[in-house]
């Protein structure tokens, strides 16, 4: 045994018992798929949520793009704060979209080799079955398939199989029917469809079709949930988020052709597995979008509620500041600087404890400040020399002099 048996074995067992139960290999491959997916349920569950998170920052993200695209390093830096602070991880959805392929490898080892891990026959053992088996029916040209279509024939060669290997359990020797619908599953689709004369090459070639539509089908809806999700940062449906996406339609089709051409490289088999797959993933996907986007839901109710608050405060603002405009339509206002204003509220203290101790002291302040101006040069107590130190009020009281008299 490798280590890729570790899988492989459970695998077989598993489509073993299921192939039992249902006596049909197409029903076991489709409740393999449902066992599959609800056990990777919660992996699939945090990648769906991944993926939605990505998507419902994109109009956060394309507003950071606007704001700060002529600094990519400032850009990148909001970016990744942006990442952080909605819990998103990059790679998280892509990731776990990974799992079913990673899956399909080893269940294609154990479609390939039912005699081996499906009816737990040791290598060598199945070597040598193959081997008599192919003696009288024609196994094709491909050594990868062999025990594929020989595990259909067990039955007819049982006896000459148990003469021949030692050791052998006879009551294993049992012919697997991989007829499903009329189709064979256990032949490769022929892509020639010029070719195909009976329902079950027929049915054959429309597997990969079935499978590639499905797909698209799968992945267009999912597009669309996850479209229901985008909203701005003011907790409103995003317009622009079906256009978003249309950039990714590339993408779309790249999985679907996937199957495609895995559907007429390998045995039917693995398509009804795949065709199952897209089908519970559509399921799946759309119960877990309307699970989070509950949850989304309430987080926009909150930036709806924020988004109104600031936009009535603003209201206010602009209110005050129209009625001030309709009060001084000139534009003319006072110098209202923080030193200004302070500067000017000190001196008004003051001039106020003048006054408050020349009435105290029975002076008359008026009188006084008028004697002061009289002596100030400048006429300004306060600022004596404003006008010059060489001011002299009474220097012209004479009048101009005679230019006659000068003549």
């Amino acid at each position: 045994m490798n280590i890729s048996d570790i899988i492989r074995v459970p695998f077989g067992y598993l489509l073993d018992w299921l192939y039992q139960f249902t006596t049909n290999y197409g029903l076991a491959l489709i409740l393999f798929s449902l066992i599959v997916k609800l056990v990777l349920l919660p992996m699939n569950a945090k990648g769906r949520k991944s993926m939605l998170k990505m998507s419902r920052i994109a109009p956060l993200q394309k507003a950071l793009e606007a704001k700060y695209g002529d600094d990519k390093a400032k850009y990148q830096q909001e970016l990744m704060a942006l990442y952080k602070e909605e819990g998103v991880s990059t790679t998280g959805g892509c990731l776990w979209s990974f799992i079913p392929l990673l899956i399909l490898w080893p269940l294609y080892y154990v479609i390939r080799e039912p005699i081996t891990y499906m009816l737990h026959f040791s290598a060598e053992q199945a070597s040598q079955i193959v081997e008599i088996i192919g003696q009288h029916v024609a196994l094709g040209s491909s050594t990868f398939f062999h025990q594929l279509i020989a595990a259909s024939h067990l039955g007819e060669y049982a006896s000459e199989i148990a003469a021949a290997v030692e050791g052998i359990d006879v009551s294993r020797l049992v012919s697997l029917d991989f007829s499903f619908l009329g189709i064979d599953l256990s032949a490769i689709p022929n892509w020639k469809f010029w070719t195909l004369t009976d329902w079950s090459s027929i049915g054959g070639f429309l597997l990969p079709l079935l499978s590639g539509g499905f797909n698209i089908l799968s992945m267009w809806v999912s597009q669309k949930l996850n479209n229901t999700v985008a909203t701005d940062d003011k907790g409103e449906q995003d317009k622009d988020a079906a256009k978003m996406s249309q950039s990714m339609n590339t993408m779309l089709y790249v999985m679907p052709l996937i199957s495609v051409w895995i559907g007429f490289t390998m045995p039917a088999a693995v398509t009804v597995y795949w065709i199952a797959q897209s089908i519970f993933s559509l399921i799946f996907d759309s119960y877990l979008t309307v699970h989070y986007r509950k949850i989304y839901a309430a987080e926009d109710a909150i930036r709806r509620e924020k988004a109104a608050k600031l936009a009535a405060e603003e209201a206010e603002r602009e209110r005050i500041r129209a009625e001030r405009r309709a009060a001084n339509p000139d534009g003319i206002t006072e110098n209202t600087s923080k030193k200004k204003q302070e500067r000017k509220e000190r001196e008004e203290r003051e001039a106020a404890q003048r006054e408050f101790a020349a009435k105290k002291a029975g002076i008359d302040l008026s009188a006084q400040q008028a004697e002061d101006r009289a002596k100030c040069p400048s006429g300004i107590p306060e600022r004596p020399y404003c006008r010059g130190r060489a001011y002299d009020p009474d220097r012209y009281k004479g009048g101009k002099p005679d230019s006659t008299a000068a003549d």
